[in-house]
This record gives structure tokens, sequence and C-alpha cells, in this order.
């Protein structure tokens, strides 16, 4: 059960919450039915997300309240500081936090709230990596794709490097 689900240009997008915490944003299929949000805090989270929509250098300033390890949550407050526009690579996103690159890869696909934690923003070395714990095609690396285009980021081919 969602406390909002909203259009997105790629599907739609779900919003948990409760009247003060963010606690997950999904990624959602078009065919899934919209909700009106239901609380006050779903309703600030859909605003900034169409914000976002709008404008890719839209900063979001939501209370979060994630589930997740100290690990993860550090990986996380990392991905963070990935400007608008910007890509790291899985391995650069480790190299700031003291990590190995697979354990971050790990902790991107768990992250509960992408967009607000732009998870979308650290890619693999030879290409686009991963998104939300899917390889390959569909619907995941789809969502992936839009948003960087969305931020002015050029989409390598399948085993391209990033330069």
């Amino acid at each position: 059960m969602f406390n909002a689900v909203i259009d997105a240009p790629f599907g739609r997008i779900g919003i948990r919450s409760d009247d003060r915490f963010v606690h997950e944003i999904v990624y959602l299929p078009g065919t899934t039915p919209l909700c009106a949000p239901d609380n006050a805090l779903a309703q600030r989270a859909a605003a900034q997300i169409v914000a976002y929509f709008e404008r890719a250098d839209t900063v979001f300033d939501l209370p979060l309240s994630l589930a997740g390890t100290a690990f993860q949550r550090r990986v996380w407050d990392g991905i963070c500081r990935i400007a608008s526009g910007t890509v790291w690579t899985y391995g650069q996103l480790a190299a700031s936090i003291g990590a190995v690159p697979r354990a971050v890869g790990q902790a991107c696909g768990s992250n509960p709230a992408p967009l607000v934690v732009p998870c979308h923003r650290v890619v693999a070395a030879n290409g686009l990596g991963g998104f939300a714990h899917h390889a390959g095609k569909g619907f995941f690396r789809d969502v992936k794709c839009w948003l960087l285009r969305h931020e002015g980021i050029r989409v390598p081919q399948q085993g391209e490097l990033y330069a």
C-alpha cells in the first residue's frame, strides 16, 4: 500500500510515508493505479518529485527514515553528494567512502528512496551498470537511462566506457 502513486515520464512512482518521514520511493509500471497523496508528507514528496521532472536540478529536502545497515546508509550518504548532471562509477564512490565497488553496488541496489538518494548517478566503469538489483534490458534500465538523459548525461551503448 502506497500513500501516493503519481505519474512519471517512464511509468509511475509510489511513495510510502507517514506524518514525519518518507520511508520508500518505488518505481512502478505505468499500469499501476494512481493514488492521491493521503498525508501532508506524501503530498510534499509528490510535489518535489514532479518539480524534479520539470527541472533536473531540483533539490529534495524531504525527511527520510530509510531502513538499512550502517554501511548502506554510508553509501546512500555518499550518493547524495553526487551533483545532478554528474555520474560517478561504483569504484569512485567506493574510494570516497573507503569501501569496495561490489559492496557499493549492492547498497545502491538496495536504496529505498531513489530520486531523493539519486543512485541512478552511479554507473559501472564499463557502462551503465545495474539499477535496483536489475541488470541488462528492461523497465529498470529504461528508468535509469531516462533519469540520466533528463540530467543531461549521455548514456553509453552496451559495453562502452564512461569517459
